[in-house]
């Protein structure tokens, strides 16, 4: 039986996106011709490959048997293109690039425009989330981590690592100066809201002896905008401080952790030449700009 291409990528981005919308959204297809070419699908194979749940689209034993064909079906047109375009070709297409909000907020800009002005077809997509990328689900082509997964088909590569430190605002340092760890008592901290923790390495003020945050968020950058107006004294990415002019540092002889950051991908696109490449310019741009904004802190 011979299969349009099309509806298996469609397949693919609904398996992946748990919906019409979102597989929608990033085909750029409004989700009812999204839903058609998932009904022509079922109906050429003679299987119901979705289920829809309160939790959206889920895939039946049908589907989940499919599933695996279609990543092929998938490799094997990457592969093609890789063959007919050859190593020294401009890259094009979109590119998915997960990682947590800090990084993203921060990092990945500078890095993307970089990637872009040499190889300006490429269509890069920052996904920000305060939670690991699920890179099994295809939710982005890959992911910035700061711990190494244990597990999953998955091939992981260390980036570089990353500092930060305990910091406030000047003004409100001059109003209440912090010369021991005892001055600390005086100023209310900044953090993650401890429920919320996605990742070990992110629990920054366990690790410095400091209570639960009196101001929390999941957000990196909402944590940083609380440290600028004022609240409050909290850890912060040395990446990030030429972001916030108004930081000073906080007893940095006492408080200072070193964190990294792993390049992930699945295995099954280490044959895939363009996305090694892809890869390759990243890690590259992103140690870069990391360097950079580190020296400029």
């Amino acid at each position: 039986m011979a299969l349009n291409w099309d509806d298996l990528r469609i397949f693919l981005h609904v398996a992946r996106g748990e919906g019409l919308t979102a597989a929608g959204r990033s085909l750029r297809l409004d989700p009812a011709t999204v839903g058609r070419r998932v009904a022509r699908l079922e109906a050429e194979l003679d299987a119901v490959l979705f289920v829809k749940s309160p939790q959206g689209y889920q895939l039946t034993e049908a589907g989940a048997r499919y599933l695996p064909h279609a990543e092929a079906a998938e490799r094997a047109a990457r592969a093609m293109g890789d063959a007919l375009g050859g190593q020294g070709e401009d890259l094009a297409g979109p590119v998915r690039i997960g990682a947590p909000d800090g990084c993203a907020n921060y990092l990945l800009p500078a890095v993307c425009a970089r990637m872009l002005e040499q190889h300006p077809r490429l269509e890069l997509q920052i996904i920000a989330l305060p939670r690991v990328i699920n890179l099994s689900k295809r939710e982005a082509d890959f992911a910035v981590t700061v711990s190494p997964p244990e597990a999953g088909r998955l091939t992981v590569q260390k980036l570089s690592d990353y500092r930060l430190h305990l910091m406030g605002h000047r003004d409100l340092l001059a109003r209440a100066p912090v010369a021991i760890p005892e001055d600390l008592r005086a100023h209310r901290i900044v953090g993650y809201i401890p429920d919320m923790v996605f990742d070990r390495e992110l629990d920054y003020l366990a690790e410095v002896g400091l209570d639960r945050p009196d101001l929390g968020s999941n957000s990196v950058a909402v944590q940083l905008n609380l440290l600028k107006a004022g609240t409050g004294l909290g850890i912060v990415h040395d990446f990030a401080t030429p972001a916030a002019p108004e930081l000073v540092r906080v007893l940095p002889e006492r408080i200072s952790l070193t964190r990294s950051f792993y390049l992930v991908r699945h295995a099954d696109d280490q044959k895939v030449v363009a996305l090694q490449r892809i890869a390759r310019i990243f890690a590259g741009f992103f140690r870069d700009e990391l360097a950079r904004l580190e020296r400029s802190a």
